[in-house]
């Protein structure tokens, strides 16, 4: 027998099975949905819906724990932009579990702490690859665009061609 074919069958007063429900002629005289007190009518089929609800969330969560242990101990990750790529996962699911502007004001509090971690993340990120020499500061960028067009120019015997070549670098650096 199925979840709710039962969900209109009386049932003898004494049992225990019966709907824990009240009307006002007393008692509910229907039977009680399995896992729950209540027949379909006393809301018997949301308990069973919410405890369904909450053994799903349950496993998503002890599913995510697992990965974050394994993410956690894994020799692969030793950078930040892991960090920072996760975050704005987060932050990309959030958004497209919003079906209007009302939910997505109901998710802005934490959006806007999700969008403030990863802010301080990819400064912290910054900060450390700067320190370690991964990040190239613009006195290093023209050093290097010099060290390219002096290459060039061994290879390169038009001075013209060369010197177009070098206004085209310096201006690329300008822009940026």
């Amino acid at each position: 027998m199925g979840i709710f074919e039962s969900d209109w069958e009386r049932i003898d007063p004494d049992s225990p099975n019966r709907c824990q429900g009240i009307t006002k002629h007393g008692q509910c005289p229907f039977k009680k949905l399995p896992g729950s007190n209540f027949c379909q009518l006393h809301g018997g089929n949301a308990l069973i819906q919410n405890k369904e609800k909450e053994e799903l969330r349950n496993y998503r969560l002890s599913k995510f724990r697992k990965q974050i242990m394994e993410l956690g101990n894994s020799e692969e990750i030793i950078s930040l932009r892991d960090e920072i790529g996760i975050l704005r996962l987060l932050i990309q699911e959030k958004i497209e579990h919003c079906a209007d502007t009302s939910d997505l004001i109901l998710v802005s509090g934490p959006l806007s702490d999700l969008i403030m971690k990863v802010e301080k993340l990819v400064t912290s990120c910054n900060r450390l690859e700067f320190k370690l020499g991964q990040l190239l500061d613009r006195s290093k960028v023209v050093t290097f665009a010099q060290a390219i067009v002096t290459i060039l120019g061994k290879y390169i015997d038009d001075e013209t061609t060369l010197e177009k070549i070098s206004s085209e670098i310096s201006e690329a650096l300008r822009r940026e």
